[in-house]
């Protein structure tokens, strides 16, 4: 089967990559901190130093991110009001659902395959996949008999464990070996199957829609911000207990994707959740909200995730599709039934769509 891979991706403008609280200072930590760290990666990178001698800013934010014995996504639960930074899934459930939405939404594009991958890339604490596994349950009967399955790609043994609680209430499974390209396994509720990666290339073929958020500002480049309790936080300074962070490069991506790929984007995140209709959800759980402090939250959120000054145009999302999705459609051949020819499906999110 054909096999379309979509990215969606929501990161900022080069002001900062993640949403953390609004510092324009450089944050330090306190001398308790820095020991705290030091007999770990910090004797790990200086070791490593002495005997290879100098590493580079990649190498050194590939050690303090993802080593798989102090690595900070390795070790640390870091998303959250406790952690060191928080995302969209976190502020509010309807960016998941409306990413559930934009996903169905392409799958129906694509001509309803049987067989729906959903792929995430660093899938945080799971409560992205969780918002858009409930949509796929709601919208039940749109998906028919479609093979749904959920496939995440995690180095970081603790959030996975955090992930399996999130997803199939503990109901999961780790693999007997080490070695084995799915590392855990399980069910959701509604019986869906999820499966743990450690390797992008492990995952099964098939139709496949992926969705990757919070992710490229974390692979290795020669350029990062850093952030620690969701301030700035100087790199260098006990590492591997702090967050490292960097801008994307969309005209890189669209380089290395090559001409295989039609790409769209990248957009602000306030204009692709408006365009999916956040407005309109927005008024319906209003509507249906009575309860004053609930009422705030909505609100609250709804400004986080939109407004220009705070997510709205810091964040961006980026989407690789399968050229034929972007093609002019076919005109028929033979008897023509209807005088008006076919129209190209607007892609969710990247263009204003209208609600009746």
């Amino acid at each position: 089967m054909r096999l379309s891979r979509a990215f969606i991706r929501a990161v900022s403008s080069p002001a900062t990559v993640a949403w953390r609280s609004a510092q324009s200072r450089i944050f330090c930590s306190s001398p308790s901190d820095y020991r705290k760290s030091q007999p770990s990666m910090l004797k790990h990178l200086t070791s490593k130093i002495k005997a290879t001698g100098p590493v580079s800013v990649a190498e050194y934010m590939r050690e303090v991110l993802t080593n798989p014995v102090t690595g900070y996504y390795v070790r640390n639960n870091m998303l959250g009001p406790d952690g060191d930074f928080i995302t969209s899934p976190e502020i509010s459930q309807v960016f998941g659902e409306l990413l559930g939405v934009w996903i169905i939404s392409e799958w129906m594009a694509a001509g309803r395959p049987k067989q729906l991958q959903l792929v995430e890339l660093g899938p945080g604490n799971g409560s992205l996949a969780a918002d858009v596994l409930r949509v796929f349950g709601q919208l039940q009967s749109v998906l028919g008999g479609a093979s749904v399955s959920l496939h995440l790609m995690e180095v970081s043994p603790a959030l996975s464990d955090f992930q399996a609680q999130t997803l199939t209430g503990g109901g999961s499974q780790k693999a007997d070996c080490e070695e084995d390209p799915v590392y855990r396994h399980g069910t959701t509720a509604a019986g869906l199957p999820v499966s743990w990666y450690r390797c992008l290339e492990d995952v099964p073929a098939g139709f496949s829609i992926f969705v990757a958020h919070e992710f490229f500002d974390s692979l290795p480049v020669h350029k990062f911000q850093g952030f620690k309790d969701h301030q700035l936080h100087d790199v260098l300074l006990s590492p591997g207990s702090a967050d490292l962070t960097a801008d994307v490069d969309f005209s890189f991506l669209r380089r290395m994707a090559g001409g295989g790929v039609a790409c769209l984007g990248p957009v602000t995140q306030g204009l692709f959740l408006k365009n999916m209709g956040i407005d309109t959800r927005m008024q319906v759980l209003l509507r249906n909200c009575h309860d004053p402090s609930t009422r705030k939250q909505l609100i609250n959120s709804y400004d986080m995730l939109t407004n220009p000054t705070k997510m709205g145009e810091r964040f961006l999302f980026f989407s690789l599709l399968h050229p034929s999705r972007l093609a002019a459609p076919t005109k028929p051949h033979g008897l023509k039934l209807e005088k008006r020819s076919p129209v190209l499906l607007p892609v969710a999110g990247f263009t204003d769509l209208s609600f009746s």
